[in-house]
C-alpha cells in the first residue's frame, strides 16, 4: 500500500513538473508578435504582410507588429529573426526570391536557409511582372528584347534584389538572347517604378499587385508575366511563355520561423493563416490585387516546396553559370 502511494505521488509530482511547460505553450502567444518583412513599406511583400497580419492578430489575441528590414536580398531581415528567441514571437514574410533563389545564388550566407529557417505557411503564389517606360517603343517582350539588342549597353533594368526571380529571370534572358544591359538591384519597390516612369530604368519586374495602379494610370506598360498562368486584373498581359520565352517557375510568399519554433506553434500559426486564406473575401481581395487565388497549404506540404525551389533555383544557377556580380 505504501509503495503504491509513493508511485501515486511520484506520478503525481512528475505531472505537476510538467504543467508549467504545458501551460506556457497553450498560452502562446503571450506578448505581441514581431513580423519582419524584408522589403521596405509599399513593395508588394509589405503590403501582403500587412494584410494578413492585420486579419491573422484577432485570431492570436495579439497584435502583430510589421518591421520593414530592407536590403541584402533578405540577409539583413532573417539574421534578424534568427537572432530573436525560436519562441514564435518573431517571424519572417518572406517572398520566394529572398527565401530561396537569392540563397540559391549568393555562397556566403551567414545562416543555413535548408537548416535554420523553419516554412511555415505559404500565403501567395504567381509569377513576377515585367513592366516597362510607356515612352519606350515597346509594347512586348519580343519588341522590347529587340531593342534592348539594338542599343548595347544603353539601358538598365531594376529588381528587388540580387538573386531574385527579378535578377535569375533577366540573367536567363540575357543568355537566350544576348542582351546586354546593367542590372539594379533595389530595396524599394515604388523607387524603382519612379526610375522607370522618369526613363532612368528602360523596365523592372514586380509582384503582379505593385504595379497595377501605375500600370492603369498609364505611368508604366505592363510586357510580360513569368509562370503559367495570366492573372486576373491584366488579363492582356502575357506570359513570357505565349511570347516565346517559356519560363514557368513561379513565385510565392510565406510566413517562415527559426527552425527551433515548437512544433504546436508552428502547427498553429499554419492553422490559423490558411482560415484567413480559405474565407471568401480574401480570395477577392487577391483577384482585386491582381493575384492568383490563395494557396491553403500544410507545414510539410509549403517545407517541400521550399526544399524542391531551392534545389531548382541553384541548377539554373548552375546551368546559367550566374553569379552575383
Amino acid at each position: 500500500m505504501n509503495e503504491t502511494r509513493r508511485t501515486l505521488c511520484a506520478a503525481i509530482a512528475l505531472g505537476a513538473g510538467a504543467l508549467p511547460a504545458v501551460r506556457a505553450q497553450d498560452a502562446w502567444p503571450a506578448r505581441p508578435i514581431r513580423l519582419i518583412v524584408p522589403t521596405a513599406a509599399g513593395s508588394g511583400t509589405d503590403i501582403m504582410a500587412r494584410f494578413i497580419a492585420e486579419r491573422l492578430s484577432p485570431a492570436l489575441k495579439q497584435p502583430i507588429v510589421v518591421d520593414n528590414k530592407a536590403g541584402a536580398s533578405g540577409v539583413i531581415a532573417t539574421q534578424s529573426m534568427l537572432q530573436s528567441p525560436a519562441d514564435g514571437h518573431t517571424l519572417i514574410f518572406n517572398n520566394g526570391s529572398f527565401a530561396v533563389m537569392a540563397p540559391a545564388l549568393l555562397t556566403n550566407l551567414p545562416f543555413d536557409p535548408a537548416k535554420d529557417v523553419a516554412p511555415i505557411a505559404q500565403v501567395a503564389v504567381g509569377g513576377v511582372i515585367m513592366s516597362a517606360n510607356p515612352d519606350a517603343p515597346v509594347r512586348n517582350l519580343p519588341e522590347l528584347i529587340a531593342y534592348v539588342k539594338a542599343n548595347p549597353d544603353r539601358f538598365s533594368y531594376g529588381s528587388f534584389g540580387v538573386g531574385s526571380s527579378a535578377h535569375l529571370i533577366t540573367e536567363w534572358l540575357i543568355q537566350q538572347t544576348g542582351m546586354r544591359l546593367a542590372h539594379v538591384p533595389y530595396k524599394s519597390t515604388p523607387q524603382m517604378f519612379t526610375d522607370i516612369s522618369a526613363g532612368n530604368l528602360l523596365f523592372g519586374w514586380s509582384d503582379p499587385g505593385a504595379p497595377l495602379p501605375l500600370i492603369q494610370a498609364g505611368k508604366l506598360r505592363g510586357i510580360a508575366i513569368s509562370g503559367n498562368v495570366r492573372v486576373p486584373a491584366t488579363p492582356d498581359i502575357a506570359t513570357m511563355g505565349e511570347q516565346g520565352y517559356p519560363f514557368s517557375a513561379v513565385g510565392w510568399m510565406g510566413v517562415f520561423a527559426p527552425a527551433g519554433t515548437p512544433p504546436a506553434v508552428q502547427q498553429r500559426l499554419n492553422e490559423e493563416i490558411n482560415r484567413v486564406l480559405a474565407r471568401p473575401e480574401t480570395a477577392a481581395e487577391f483577384s482585386r490585387r491582381n493575384y492568383e487565388p490563395p494557396p491553403v497549404k500544410s507545414v510539410d506540404a509549403f517545407r517541400a516546396i521550399v526544399a524542391s525551389d531551392l534545389q531548382t533555383w541553384r541548377e539554373i544557377v548552375r546551368k546559367g553559370n550566374i553569379t552575383a556580380q
